[in-house]
């Protein structure tokens, strides 16, 4: 088997839904749409998640890469 990369499953994860946590405890969930070398990640349709359940829209959003904690694929209900 050949060994994966972070941008191996970074490529993987684009146009997908991903669940993003963040410092704070925040989760995003929305499409990942980009991402650069710092793991700033552009995520579209994004909503807020509290306790795995949507608390609001956010729309478009650039989440800075050294506030990410974890990128998980996600499973829209």
């Amino acid at each position: 088997m050949a060994e994966k990369r972070p941008f191996d499953i970074l490529n993987a994860a684009l146009n997908n839904s991903v669940i993003v946590g963040m410092k704070g405890g925040y989760e995003i969930r929305g499409t990942m749409v980009a991402f650069d070398v710092h793991m700033n990640i552009v995520l579209e349709k994004a909503e807020q998640l509290v306790d795995g359940q949507v608390k609001k829209g956010l729309g478009t959003v650039l989440l800075r890469g050294d506030s990410v904690i974890y990128i998980s694929p996600a499973f829209s209900p």
